[in-house]
């Protein structure tokens, strides 16, 4: 975290008199003295017919006034990077001004920032606290790439404005992924990842002894900076020598893949309906290397959130293996419960 300095506003409400020039002059050099700050320069202005407004310009930023008669306001503002507190001032506005009543706010004015959480709950807005941003860009594929370092939850990694994975509980997300697919079946010798570009769901294979695992990933930039800023998560993969990665169209390199390959496939994709779209043309490709008695899951995002999303992805896997287990886990940094879906190759 970067800190750039205090910084607070307060607003004296119900105030009955129009207070001169000289005063809000000679009051500029007494906060300053008790805020241990140096005036360098001093602009004013009264405006006609009421009205005042006075910026002082500090060696640590700046403060100023502004004054609204007609309502009965007199507003402050003090930004300093200086080492005492603005809210000394307060202590003498409140007993200079003759007022009713006071509004303080207080500014964090650092690298700490907030970003959307686009899986609020309508009517209840919910934001992720950043103290930094590590990476920012797009991807040569046309992904928008973010890691961004959260208060609470680590490292995550954004794609696109959405989180995908962080620190703190990417094992609730992978360990839940895998044993939803294990439940079914203990056969995990051979294993084929679509998408999954963090690296989790390969880990937690690795975790589980698949030997053999073949990695279809579009994106080698997501990888590649998961593995300089989500060690946590992905390390153990790039260090392993059972992983075999396929970089590019997972759907046109699986047509090189012989038949009855795998015990398994994960299906790690975006969460959006051209994903859903791209698995449903591509399934029969994936019904072909699939072994029987081998089991497909894929991550189907949130009945909570999205439940129409979910019943979508279910239906797909339902019309080509004929069943479909439901299984999620609550997952903090997505703020709801997570769901997977399986099905076994008859």
């Amino acid at each position: 975290m970067v800190k750039v300095g205090e910084h607070i506003t307060i607003d004296f409400l119900g105030v009955k008199k129009d207070y001169t020039p000289e005063f809000y002059e000679k009051i500029i050099y007494t906060i300053a003295k008790a805020a241990k700050v140096e005036i360098l320069n001093v602009a004013s202005h009264r405006f006609q017919p009421q009205g005042f407004t006075l910026v002082a310009l500090l060696a640590e930023s700046h403060f100023s006034f502004h004054t609204f008669p007609e309502k009965g306001v007199i507003s402050f503002d003090f930004f300093t990077c200086g080492k005492v507190h603005p809210k000394v001032a307060l202590k003498i506005l409140r007993k200079e001004i003759d007022h009713e009543r006071v509004v303080t706010n207080a500014f964090d004015r650092s690298s700490i920032g907030l970003y959307d959480d686009i899986y609020s709950t309508p009517g209840q807005k919910k934001y992720y606290v950043v103290k930094n941003v590590l990476e920012k860009f797009t991807s040569k594929v046309g992904q928008f790439v973010e890691i961004l370092d959260l208060e609470e939850f680590g490292n995550a990694l954004f794609i696109d404005h959405e989180i995908q994975v962080s620190e703190k509980d990417e094992k609730i997300y992978s360990s839940n992924f895998f044993n939803s697919s294990y439940d079914l079946s203990k056969k995990n010798n051979n294993v084929a990842i679509i998408g999954g570009g963090d690296g989790g769901v390969a880990r937690a294979c690795l975790e589980n002894n698949s030997n053999y695992i073949d990695w279809f990933e579009l994106d080698p930039e997501i990888v590649d900076v998961c593995y300089k800023h989500l060690p946590k998560v992905c390390s153990k993969v790039k260090k392993s020598n059972k992983i075999k990665t396929f970089w590019g169209d997972a759907f046109k390199s699986i047509k090189e893949i012989e038949d009855s390959k795998y015990d398994k496939i994960f299906v790690d994709l975006n969460d959006d309906q051209y994903c859903i779209d791209l698995a449903k043309k591509n399934m029969k490709g994936l019904k072909r290397i699939l072994k029987k008695g081998g089991v497909i899951t894929a991550q189907v995002g949130s009945q909570d959130k999205k439940p129409k999303q979910v019943e979508k992805w279910c239906s797909v896997l339902e019309k080509n293996f004929g069943n479909v287990k439901l299984s999620g886990a609550y997952v903090p940094s997505f703020d709801c419960k997570w769901n997977f879906a399986s099905s076994m190759m008859r």
